[in-house]
């Protein structure tokens, strides 16, 4: 049976809390594992969180400052250490090369696993599987950074009702889904569209055309929102969002989960997030997101 879900590993902004690890976000998706943003730490967290390094398949770093990717040196040793069987391919800033070749050799280890570097340099794909197609799209911050979003591909959903005015029973079913017409009915009158379903991942950046983009029409948008709205002026200058900037992208983008996090320690009371999420006019469905929280994508 596939999974599709969010793992939420850490969700502090610039520094870790009590209650709060470095960022680290898994996304389970059919059998594949895919690593966003390993702060400082997040290695422990997969323990805590039941995550081993056999699930990761890729690895998305969206910039490089610490809180989003001091972690990358244990995550790319254990996985050398428990001898992971696949490959696995990891894509971050081409302008910080040097960064990711830091922390991939910051000291001695043992290499048993093939580690495919894949940068990101321009808008675009990135990779193509059965399931999934990779975009990446560039935000505004300090720093080259860019998001990432997953797009499945459009799918057919079968209509029963359909099904019997035509007489189609049984194996004819599936015959009809594998040739795509039978006995002179074709699949497009027994059937409608299934629109695959789309998750993005947006973290440090200002509003900018790149957040609109990777939002649109999202089942998902785990996005940040380092900010309250009355420090809007902070996050401007710092290159962040407000929680209420992030659900009015949400809420125009149609997005149907949104997940914030990304918090500013400066912050004591998550639930005022919420409150400015909704009073922004999101009235999707909402999660604050807490350290080892599972979420999972919407289905269609």
């Amino acid at each position: 049976m596939s999974v599709r879900e969010l793992v939420v590993l850490g969700t502090a902004s610039q520094v870790p809390t009590r209650h709060r690890n470095h960022n680290g976000y898994l996304l389970r998706w059919d059998g594949q594992g895919i690593l966003f943003d390993p702060g400082e730490g997040t290695q422990r967290q997969m323990l805590r969180a039941g995550v081993a390094a056999h699930d990761l398949d890729r690895i998305c770093v969206t910039h490089f400052h610490g809180d989003h990717s001091l972690g990358l040196a244990g995550v790319i040793q254990r996985i050398n250490l428990d001898q992971v069987p696949h490959p696995v391919t990891a894509h971050y800033p081409a302008s910080g090369q040097h960064f990711f070749e830091r922390l991939r050799y910051a000291t001695a280890y043992r290499e048993t696993v093939k580690l495919t570097e894949s940068p990101v340099a321009a808008d675009g794909p990135l990779a193509v599987t059965e399931t999934y197609t990779l975009d990446a799209r560039r935000l505004s911050h300090p720093v080259e950074s860019y998001g990432y979003r997953l797009t499945e591909p459009d799918g057919r959903r079968i209509l029963p009702e359909r099904l019997a005015a035509h007489g189609i029973t049984g194996p004819d079913v599936g015959r009809i889904q594998r040739e795509g017409s039978l006995n002179g009915v074709s699949l497009d009158e027994v059937s409608e569209v299934r629109r695959g379903q789309r998750f993005a991942f947006v973290m440090d950046t200002r509003l900018c055309d790149g957040v609109h983009a990777l939002a649109e029409g999202a089942d998902m948008l785990v996005i940040e929102s380092t900010f309250l709205d009355e420090d809007v002026r902070l996050a401007t200058d710092h290159g962040h969002l407000t929680a209420g900037q992030a659900a009015a992208v949400a809420r125009d983008a149609g997005v149907r989960h949104l997940v914030l996090t990304h918090f500013s320690q400066r912050y004591s009371d998550p639930a005022e997030f919420e409150r400015q999420a909704r009073a922004a006019g999101f009235d999707g469905e909402l999660s604050i997101a807490q350290d080892l929280m599972r979420v999972p994508v919407p289905k269609r």
